[in-house]
């Protein structure tokens, strides 16, 4: 078994810490405030601090980045966390697993593939993606071994109130109350599941394949809104939910008092027109296929 080492442990990093576990892993979790999983090794640590985060990572097979600072940071905070990242993983020789997203793209026209251009001009998506283009350059110039996995919006158990399918979206549909919805109900959009996230990430850390290029983490077929509602109010037993829109000029006043509110003209493309992920490359080089729409409902409702 080998040792694992995953910086942040929110929803994503604490699936992937778990899973680790499970396969009977030495596994370190590295946060800012120290938690992590029973039966982990829990460091505290300031990630942007390159000579601590070296420091942990010695030994490491695999580095997984799972962390997320909030929208309205990632200017500020995500440069001195990637190169933390890049020494970190240039010192121990452990393999470098990014985990990555689809803003970097911006709008596109059709599904989405991992040759896409990373085409955005939005300065906090150019961020992330010159943290890849960063991280494929020390790749191909052999200082590193690196893998990014790329998803859609996150759904399942342990989504934190940043999901558009989380508990601002399960609460209202689990007491029968209108459910608020920030974009419109019914324009088809790819969601990801959580544990498949993690298992994405876990393949591409292990695989030499999966070394050197990004990949899309296995995700369903884009349901909307109300399909997605739907199928969870009948998992439930209980009617289809009303959904209520939020006017847009409504949610913009928002934004000046609310910097996560004010991050949403950002994303707003994604929503406004169907987004679909093709994940066809790691299902087929891999053999993982996305968990069953139903089946990942379940577990989200804790059913």
């Amino acid at each position: 078994m080998g040792k694992h080492v995953v910086v942040g442990s929110g929803q994503v990093g604490g699936h992937v810490a778990a899973k680790l576990l499970d396969q009977g892993h030495e596994v370190v979790v590295v946060t800012r405030s120290g938690r992590g999983p029973e039966g982990a090794v829990k460091v505290a640590a300031d990630i942007a601090d390159q000579a601590r985060l070296v420091q942990v990572a010695q030994g490491a097979d695999v580095l997984y980045n799972c962390v997320n600072p909030a929208y309205h940071r990632w200017l500020t905070d995500w440069p001195p966390m990637a190169a933390s990242f890049l020494a970190a993983a240039e010192s121990s020789g452990a393999v470098y697993a990014m985990l990555g997203n689809l803003y970097p793209y911006g709008p596109v026209a059709g599904p989405m593939t991992e040759d896409l251009p990373l085409a955005s001009t939005d300065p906090k998506f150019r961020v992330r993606a010159t943290m890849w283009e960063d991280a494929l350059a020390a790749h191909r110039a052999g200082r590193i071994r690196v893998t990014e996995v790329r998803g859609s919006d996150y759904y399942g158990p342990g989504a934190t109130d940043q999901s558009y399918l989380g508990d601002r979206f399960l609460e209202p549909l689990r007491a029968g109350r209108a459910v608020p919805l920030v974009w419109p109900a019914d324009v088809p959009h790819a969601w990801t599941y959580l544990p498949d996230v993690a298992d994405a990430l876990i393949v591409a850390g292990g695989d030499e394949r999966a070394w050197g290029r990004p990949w899309h983490v296995p995700t369903a077929e884009p349901l909307t809104f109300r399909q997605m509602g739907e199928r969870m109010a009948a998992l439930l037993g209980r009617p289809a939910p009303r959904l209520i829109q939020i006017p847009w000029p409504l949610l913009r006043v928002a934004g000046l008092f609310s910097p996560m509110m004010g991050e949403l003209g950002h994303v707003r493309h994604q929503f406004t027109a169907p987004y679909v992920l093709d994940s066809s490359a790691f299902q087929r080089t891999f053999g993982v296929a996305p968990t069953p729409v139903d089946e990942a409902l379940k577990a989200t409702l804790g059913l």
